[in-house]
């Protein structure tokens, strides 16, 4: 596999001379929220974050998608946070696609730089600082830990992206691959953050309807999707968000790899 590059979106404001029409869209079975529309005015402040903003991408919704949710963070060069998350039962991923930080956790450092993806259990203190001259770019994911009696919470797991095989999927020689962070059987985890690659030409070649909602964010390449019969083109920096059960498929577009970070809730009975 080539060397990863990873889409971060910079902000800014369109000219009073862009036209309105654009890719995104918001139905009852998923949503595309497209590169062009993470400008500075849809940015967010978070609680106790120094010289940060947020693109929230997803928050649970009472009918879609429930499970998690998900930010791009801007951090500048000297922000971060000594009490980044307020809520005591959320555990969190985070993955770099610009600059680098330290993350601490449990007072134990650990040098971010891009690629590098961190697994933070629940009830775990950690704390963030860019003590780099330039922005750190970063998926920010969080999901309530659901405890099941007798399985304790996973480990801290910090890692890079370049350092994970990917697991190819029988039958497509190489052109359909799954970067796992950790090992899917391992029922510790709750949910599964991995990054899906598709050589050019490589597709999806079923209409998979599940029971697993996602986050889906383009790293790099572009695509046409098929979401619930609709055919959509997303490219590097596009989100998508499927609710459970939304059909789901793809062709990939070239010149290049596709690549894209995927979140999915597992391992666990659904609440009744």
């Amino acid at each position: 596999m080539k060397k990863p590059t990873y889409y971060a979106p910079q902000g800014g404001h369109p000219p009073q001379t862009q036209l309105l029409t654009d890719r995104a869209i918001f139905t009852e079975a998923y949503a595309v929220i497209p590169k062009g529309t993470m400008r500075d005015i849809v940015t967010s402040n978070l609680p106790f974050w120094d010289k940060t903003r947020a693109w929230i991408l997803a928050r649970p919704l009472s009918g879609f998608a429930e499970t998690f949710s998900q930010y791009i963070v801007e951090v500048s060069a000297g922000g971060g946070s000594q009490k980044p998350d307020t809520d005591g039962e959320a555990q969190t991923v985070i993955f770099v696609v610009e600059g680098g930080a330290t993350l601490t956790i449990e007072g134990e450092a650990h040098t971010l730089s891009t690629g590098s993806y961190a697994y933070i259990p629940v009830d775990t203190h950690w704390t963030f600082k860019n003590d780099t001259d330039v922005a750190c770019r970063f998926h920010w994911i969080r999901k309530a830990y659901e405890w099941v009696d007798g399985i304790d919470a996973p480990p801290v797991l910090v890692t890079n992206d370049a350092d994970v095989e990917p697991n190819y999927m029988p039958g497509t020689d190489g052109a359909w691959g799954t970067s796992r962070f950790v090992d899917p059987a391992d029922m510790r985890h709750d949910m599964a953050v991995t990054i899906v690659t598709f050589q050019p030409g490589g597709v999806i070649p079923f209409l998979e309807t599940h029971v697993m909602e996602h986050g889906l964010y383009v790293l790099e390449g572009k695509a046409v999707y098929n979401l619930n019969n609709d055919w959509v083109e997303v490219e590097a920096g596009d989100f998508m968000w499927l609710r459970a059960f939304c059909p789901q498929a793809c062709y990939t577009g070239g010149p290049g790899q596709f690549r894209y970070l995927l979140y999915k809730d597992v391992n666990r009975h659904p609440g009744l």
